[in-house]
Formats: structure tokens, sequence, C-alpha cells
């Protein structure tokens, strides 16, 4: 019998206060294995990157894969961080000098529609004693993000059948590196028995001991790095998969060396230097996070109606985390301020469900005021005030006003908001009822840091 250890991460997320103990573990492991002539791989499942992170705000992504470069993967996915929080042209040179292959079977450029020159549909690896291990990947599909973006983002459904067909009959184990979430892993092993096992994420999941459905083994490692999948692959003479052994082992119960601490606050001292070096704009005043003059929300309701080319925006206050102070304003105090990897929308209604969508706000706005609100990119605590510029409501009589004027419930009318507001539940008529384009490359801080360069250039 022969024992193929399978080591993945996924995730972390820019969370690097986890990665010099990762890095030890998966380093002690992969020496071990050669010592003992035994096969052993290296797997990251996407969302290693997520700009919140001054460092990989800083360099694009490209100080994550330095890191990543320590571990010498075998082999990697994007998540949607990687792939939507990413420029197209930041994502085409992402893996400039990564010493890892990137697999991925289900993004292609929109305008040639082939897959990119940096990622490849699957890999055969050949252990020591001769079995097959074939790796394939797939990432979550986002067509409404991705495609104004410039990519052709296809989903699983529609490309697993000739991608599991075509790798079976060439290898003896067969694995997904899904970047999918638990629900869809599930479904793919319901339909698809032929693949050993599937390594999932995107919905920060975790199986301790693993799942198994339909005979398909799933692993799952949480998020954050809080986890590391050890998988333990066992085979017989004739390269045939008789077991495998999952556990998700906690980051916390892993050694730790007195010096991690100042490597973890080294990352973040230097991706704050380098986001200082780059100066945006001169202000005369502070804008503040508040009631009161000069308001940081009412200078980014502007940026945003700039961007856009529209008279109306919506935003909520909570997405304003810090004040950014008058002088010499650069990036850091932009990503500090909006850490957000949120981008804006421009939205279409008619008059009559423009109405209802205000309706919809004022409703929930004393609930969502304090209400504590994670996930879709949301990097706040609170949700907040509701913020309209060029919008009124008359509480009293439960009208809605448009730049002074009442709404033709006929008309056609166009506002900017930023994305989440889409994937909440809160506020179902922009999905339902409204043209959404959603506004690429940038960030909402971009949008506001390119606002305040051109009203307040340096001297």
């Amino acid at each position: 019998m022969e024992k193929i250890r399978l080591l993945h991460t996924n995730d972390l997320h820019s969370h690097l206060e986890n990665w010099p103990k990762i890095r030890r573990f998966l380093d002690q492991r992969k020496r071990e294995a050669s010592q003992n002539n035994e096969t052993i791989l290296t797997v990251d499942l996407g969302d290693f990157v997520d700009r919140w992170h001054p460092l990989t705000e800083a360099t694009s992504g490209q100080a994550n894969v330095e890191l990543m470069n320590q571990i010498g993967y075998d082999a990697v996915t994007i998540g949607n961080n990687e792939g939507v929080g990413s420029s197209k042209d930041e994502l085409d040179h992402l893996y400039d000098q990564a010493n890892f292959d990137v697999l991925l079977g289900n993004l292609f450029d929109k305008r040639t529609l082939e897959m990119p020159k940096w990622a490849q549909p699957s890999k055969i690896i050949t252990s020591i004693e001769g079995t097959k291990i074939g790796l394939f990947a797939l990432t979550a599909p986002f067509p409404l993000t991705y495609s104004p973006n410039g990519w052709d983002i296809r989903f699983p459904q529609d490309l697993l059948p000739e991608l599991v067909e075509s790798l079976r009959g060439q290898v003896d184990v067969l694995v997904l590196m899904s970047h999918l979430g638990i629900t869809e892993d599930r479904k793919i092993a319901a339909t698809f028995p032929e693949i050993d096992l599937i390594l999932g994420s995107h919905t920060h999941h975790l199986f301790m001991e693993g799942e198994i459905v339909n005979g398909v083994q799933l692993a799952a490692a949480g998020k954050f790095g809080q986890y590391v999948g050890d998988i333990v692959l066992t085979v017989d003479q004739q390269h045939r998969l008789k077991e495998a052994t999952v556990r998700a082992v906690p980051t916390a119960t892993m050694t730790e060396f007195p010096e991690d601490q100042a490597e973890i606050e080294g990352y973040l001292a230097r991706g704050h230097a380098l986001l200082q070096e780059k100066k945006v704009a001169a202000i005369p005043h502070d804008l503040k996070v508040g009631t009161g003059d000069y308001l940081l929300i009412e200078a980014t309701l502007r940026a945003m109606k700039e961007r856009a080319d529209v008279e109306v925006a919506i935003v909520n206050s909570g997405l304003f985390l810090a004040p950014i102070m008058k002088g010499l304003v650069d990036q850091d105090q932009l990503h500090q301020s909006l850490p957000h990897p949120m981008h804006l929308i421009r939205v279409s209604l008619l008059g009559s469900d423009l109405i209802r969508l205000v309706l919809e706000m004022e409703k929930n706005r004393s609930f969502l005021r304090n209400y504590p609100i994670i996930g879709m990119g949301f990097r706040g605590k609170i949700f907040g005030e509701i913020c309209y510029s060029g919008l009124e409501f008359d509480a009293v009589n439960h009208k809605v006003r448009w730049l002074g004027e009442p709404i033709i419930p006929e008309s056609s009318y166009t506002f900017v908001t930023v994305d989440h507001f889409m994937f909440i539940p809160f506020f179902p008529t922009i999905e339902i009822a409204g043209s959404c384009e959603f506004l690429f490359p940038e960030f909402i801080r971009s949008v506001l840091g390119d606002s305040l360069k051109s009203h307040y250039l340096i001297d």
C-alpha cells in the first residue's frame, strides 16, 4: 500500500497573522515526506489575496504571491478575491513571478474566448510509486462582476462532464480543487462519482474529518488560515484508491516562534509605508466621519456621481471607518478609511420602482442603523445610515423627490451606488427591477481618490 499526503490551504484572505506557522507546518511536512521517500502535494484553493491588507493593496497582490512562493505549491487556483478584486491587467500579471502552476478550468478572456496564459485546466502528478493524481480546478462564477472586468466566467455544470471524462481515463486518483462553496461541492459529488476527492473553499466551511457524498470524499479547512487541510490517500499496488483519511489541523496547535510576531507586524508596516509613498491630493480641510461640515461621506457621494456621470448617489455611512485629515492625502489614508473591495454600480429604474426602492430603504433604515453586517466585501462594523445625494424623502407624506422634483412613475431614472447594495437582501428592487452596470476596475476608495486629485491638486 502507498500513502500519498495532500495538504491544502484556502481562503487565507491575506490574514498573514497565521502565515509563519502555516509555512513552518507545510515545510516540516514536506521535509518529513522527503526523508521518508513519500509523495506529498501542497495546493491552495483561492482567496489567498485580499486587498483589505495594506501590503496586498500596495502591491496588487504581488506580495502574496511572494509568500506563496515560499511553499512552492504544486498547484493553486483563484477565488473571487483574485478574480474580481483585481483589474484584468492586475490578474493577468499577478502570477508572473510564481513558482507554482495555476489551475483553472472555467475562466476565459472575454475578447478571445481563450484561457488566460497564466492558467492551465489541469495537472497530472505521478507519485513516487507510480500513482497518477489528476488535479483540476473551478472557481465561483459571478458573471455580473467578471464580465465587465473583461472575463468570460462559465458555470461548472457546463464544463464538468468534459473535464471529468478527459481526465478520468488518464489518472488513478481524480481531485477537484473547488472554489465553488459547500452546496455546489455536494451537488458535484452527487452527480460525478468519478471524482475521488473534492477540496472545498469559498464558503469558509470546515470539515474537521471530512464528509462523504455519493462515495466522493469532501474536505474543507475553514478560513483565514485558522486550519490547514491534511489528507492521506491510501492506494493499493494497482494504484486504486482504497481509503482517504481527512483532518483539518488547527493553526493554533502549530509551532510558534518568538520572531513570528515581528514578521507579521512587518507585513503591515511595509504595506502602510508603500501606500504612504503614493500621494493623491492636498486638501484644505479635514474630511470628517460623522456630522458637521466637510463630511467625508459628502465628498464620496460627489466622487461617485462624477465617476458614474449621474446626478444622484446613495451610500451607507458604515463604509467610512476613519476620517481623512487636511494636508497631503495618500493612498494609505484612503485604504484605512475605505478598505472595502467594493465597486460602483449604475442603476436604472422606472420612477415607480425607484419610489419602491426608497420605501424599502426607509423601511429598513432604523433596523440597519446599528446592524452588524459581514460578508459581500464589507469591512466595517455596522451598516449605518442610508445617505442620499440628489434624492429626498418626505417621511410625513411618504413622497420621494428627484433633484427637488416629484418622480414620474413612467420615466426612467439612473443613480449610482455600491455593488454591496445589490448583494445584500434588504433592497431587492435593485436586482429585481433594475438595469445594473458594474463600473470597473476602481474600488470606491479609488473613486474618491481620483475625485480628490481632480479637485485638490498637489502643488
